[in-house]
């Protein structure tokens, strides 16, 4: 779908596969002209599926915002938080979902990319042929990572990597990293969840993105490569590109605000501890 406004040109496609240990898709996408985000419904609840679908609902109203700076979307993040914890269960426990994506913004009339994340689903940018996760995992194997444990390899198939730190729903309060990076023509946005990168490596990804110019075929390749690598998770992608910008920018991207089984599924830190302890 291609969308145009004050003199950007996006253009985009998703895809969306239950991959093939699932009976039950807990993924979700919200696509719109200058809103894109993932949501990845955590397993080890009940209504995972309906806790990715809550939170995109409420988010959904950024479409209709015409400025957009992190202290809004935090708003609209409490919104999506508290549509999460009000999902009654038949026993008790709390649903959650990740959230990951990106927002079009204007800064003196300069268009931003404004990245979003909450949890491990992850958002890329491709951009002059070199791939770059943008958001960064809220997850026990990246704090690993992060401290020099382990490798990045070994994160892929550490016994926690499922394990996640923040999640909207499993805590009382909304965290969010966000980061901002000037839009330049022909960027390209990977926004999935982790059924995808947990199938395929970030080269892997790079070579389906770079031969398939169009997003619509660019995100079904992905899903399906994924599916074919096992798809032991449900699998969501949506791809973005830039087609048009009336004034091309270059400028310096901002920092981050500081804010078991092959085919289990994302579970919060709590929930994981209680299971390892018998709960």
């Amino acid at each position: 779908m291609t969308h145009q406004e004050q003199g950007l040109t996006t253009i985009w496609g998703a895809a969306s596969h239950q991959g093939r240990r699932r009976s039950l898709n807990e993924d979700g996408y919200l696509a719109t002209g200058r809103v894109f985000f993932v949501a990845d419904g955590m397993g080890g609840h009940e209504a995972g599926e309906v806790a990715s679908a809550e939170a995109l609902a409420a988010l959904s109203g950024l479409a209709d915002v015409e400025q957009v700076e992190p202290a809004l979307v935090e708003a609209f993040l409490e919104i999506a938080q508290q549509r999460v914890r009000a999902i009654e269960t038949d026993s008790g426990n709390a649903p959650g979902t990740t959230l990951t994506g990106v927002l079009v913004d204007e800064r003196e009339d300069v268009p931003y990319w404004l990245f979003v994340n909450v949890g491990d689903s992850r958002t890329y940018l491709l951009s002059g042929g070199v791939l770059a996760q943008v958001s960064v995992d809220h997850s026990e194997v990246q704090e690993l990572v992060d401290a020099g444990a382990i490798t990045m390899d070994q994160a892929r198939s550490h016994p926690r990597r499922n394990v996640i730190t923040r999640a909207l729903g499993a805590q009382d309060d909304v965290r969010a990293d966000f980061r901002y990076i000037p839009v330049t023509l022909h960027d390209r946005v990977l926004i999935c969840s982790d059924g995808l990168t947990g199938e395929l490596t970030d080269d892997q990804i790079k070579s389906i993105l770079l031969e398939q110019p169009d997003p619509e075929r660019a995100a079904g390749h992905l899903v399906n490569a994924a599916i074919q690598a096992g798809g032991r998770d449900n699998i969501t992608v949506v791809v973005v590109d830039v087609t048009g910008v009336e004034d091309e920018t270059i400028g310096s991207s901002t920092a981050p605000r500081a804010g078991a089984e092959p085919d289990e599924d994302t579970l919060p830190r709590e929930e994981h501890a209680a299971r390892s302890q018998g709960v």
